[in-house]
């Protein structure tokens, strides 16, 4: 991948903040159940709502021709989608484009890792909430611990840059287990973020204002027993990072409700379906879809469409865990 090239157009909000990256979701569908993210008994998009490989592939090149230099591959679980690899290879050579990088369950890595660092891929962002596999299982409702850890493996052995984990923190499902789980990121030479629950979708089994767990609380816990070390470091997400003194690791926490990061906001999000999300908490949307299937479709209307949407894109979100979710999409259809 090359480095973006001179005089490269930016798209800039109404509140000049500079979109540089891009969450693409690829498919709505995932072989977990995890209880925050999605209900039991989901019902996916019909296959002809979803963008096609090639379509998802005009996006993400409109995208770059219009400066943005990341691009992350999210889902529902991107790995399930047929033809996953070879888009994310695709992508990878899109002149211009700095750092491609996926969130994935980790399920489909001990088969696909080689594949995915080999198509382009640089950084690999990894969901494990539980090291205990019976409350694994009970958080995702189908998975099995030992096929994600088994994934992991593979993901250091394929040489990515840097691997991360990404743990949802519930009280009283998992909030005992941030040491742990910190002990396992320094022990295998990775990162790990804490993420509080964002209430997207209704979901039935659990009371998100009751299980919300705050970064701070986190923080506290972990100070109990790892020295942090505030960095400057960033990867362009959320995550506000510590390092961990006398390992290579790093800490992040991403806090939407604790400690809203919407004033350095630098990204959108592509839905599987081609909608084009400003906000992950808005529904302030535009459709792609409609203008990647026009009769008279182009680059440049694509990218008209894209420029104009930043004229929308809200001054910041407001959650409110004690209220029914006003976004109705559960995270699974927002894409990661």
């Amino acid at each position: 991948m090359e480095n973006a090239v001179a005089n490269t157009p930016q798209l800039t909000d109404r509140f000049g903040r500079r979109v540089s990256y891009v969450r693409v979701s690829i498919t709505d569908r995932c072989d977990l159940r995890c209880l925050y993210c999605m209900s039991e008994d989901m019902r996916f998009l019909p296959r002809p709502q979803i963008l096609t490989l090639e379509e998802i592939h005009r996006v993400c090149e409109a995208f770059v021709a219009l400066g943005v230099d990341k691009i992350r591959i999210t889902g529902g679980e991107p790995l399930v989608r047929r033809g996953a690899v070879d888009l994310m290879a695709g992508i990878a050579r899109l002149p211009g484009l700095r750092e491609l990088v996926l969130s994935s369950n980790g399920t489909r890595l001990a088969e696909l890792a080689g594949d995915i660092r080999a198509a382009g891929v640089r950084r690999i962002n990894i969901s494990l909430d539980s090291l205990d596999p019976q409350r694994f299982r009970q958080l995702t409702r189908v998975g099995d611990l030992a096929r994600v850890l088994d994934g992991i493996e593979a993901a250091l052995k394929a040489g990515f840059e840097r691997i991360k984990i990404n743990a949802v923190i519930l009280r009283g499902r998992n909030h005992d287990e941030v040491v742990s789980l910190t002990r396992f990121a320094i022990d295998h030479g990775i990162d790990i973020s804490f993420i509080e629950e964002m209430p997207l979708g209704h979901v039935d089994g659990h009371d998100r204002a009751e299980e919300f767990y705050s970064s701070d609380a986190i923080r506290r816990d972990l100070e109990q027993v790892f020295e942090l070390l505030p960095s400057p470091e960033t990867t362009g997400g959320p995550s506000r990072y510590f390092r961990i003194a006398g390992s290579a690791s790093r800490v992040g926490f991403i806090s939407p409700h604790s400690h809203n990061f919407c004033g350095s906001c630098n990204r959108v999000r592509v839905t599987a379906e081609g909608r084009l999300l400003l906000c992950l908490g808005n529904e302030h949307a535009v459709e792609l879809k409609d203008v990647l299937r026009a009769e008279q479709a182009s680059a440049e209307a694509l990218k008209a469409t894209i420029r104009n949407a930043m004229a929308i894109k809200p001054e910041r979100h407001h959650f409110d865990l004690e209220a029914q979710p006003v976004i109705l999409r559960h995270m699974n259809a927002t894409g990661g």
